[in-house]
């Protein structure tokens, strides 16, 4: 598969992408959708495994029926504020011409279709905020199937700086997001492969790697949604050449270890 490689590493993300610490965020931007130049070919990828790897990109389970639908009218309604965008009565034309049936009882999949983003939808629960639903198409080591139906602790068991002190953390953040006040932060990882669709099981073991030539990085956006309270956590991937990054960007990494 051609890798889909951004030209540079957006100048406005590197700071906090490089400097991202768990849980690493500030007061976000209203744009939690938006298009960059790679998404002719992020969304044709976006199609493909939809159609294809249906059950491994989109998941939801009963109890996040509401939410989803308080999601996807959020969603059509951003697609009237964004440029390229066409919305029609029953479909949105997006932009590239190509056309997207409108399907509310499909929430997940229309929205996949629409948007380059990720989307991840969390409700509370007994034990924390839970993944409930989400359409996952550019997973970073990680695969639905693993994360659907429990806690963020759980969730985030691989990740070694997940400490009970920062989970503590995050679930107080999650439960502070006030609708009108969405949240941002971003990560910057390095791999060996450009793939955006690297799923890993928790039981797969990690392989060792080869010399990392790309840098990859999600741009994440924490809001709430007003009516329901569940969480939305959108995830825009960006995959960068290593070679590709300016020569100050490549020092940061120099200075802060990473290569």
């Amino acid at each position: 598969m051609t890798a889909i490689l951004h030209p540079k590493f957006p100048d406005d993300l590197w700071p906090l992408a490089l400097s991202a610490r768990l849980p690493g965020v500030q007061p976000g931007p209203r744009d939690w959708l938006r298009c960059d130049q790679m998404y002719p070919q992020q969304m044709a990828l976006r199609d493909r495994l939809i159609a294809q790897r249906h059950d491994d990109v989109i998941a939801a389970r009963p109890e996040a029926s509401s939410a989803l639908a308080e999601l996807y009218g959020m969603g059509q309604a951003a697609c009237a504020d964004l440029p390229g965008f066409s919305v029609r009565p029953d479909h949105v034309v997006r932009p590239g011409g190509a056309r997207v049936p409108l399907n509310p009882r499909a929430p997940l999949e229309t929205l996949g279709r629409l948007f380059q983003q990720d989307l991840c939808l969390l409700q509370p629960g007994p034990e924390g905020h839970v993944l409930t639903a989400a359409v996952l198409c550019f997973p970073a080591s990680w695969a639905l199937s693993d994360k659907i139906g429990r806690p963020l602790v759980p969730i985030h068991a691989p990740v070694p700086s997940y400490t009970p002190d920062i989970a503590a953390r995050v679930q107080r953040l999650f439960d502070g997001i006030r609708p009108d006040a969405p949240l941002m932060r971003a990560n910057l990882l390095l791999y060996d492969d450009p793939a955006l669709f690297q799923p890993r099981r928790q039981s797969d073991p990690r392989l060792p790697g080869r010399s990392p030539g790309f840098v990859r990085s999600e741009r994440q956006i924490l809001m709430r949604l007003p009516e329901s309270g569940a969480v939305v956590f959108s995830i825009h991937t960006i995959v960068v050449a290593l070679a590709d990054l300016g020569e100050a960007q490549r020092a940061d990494l120099r200075r802060a270890g990473r290569i």
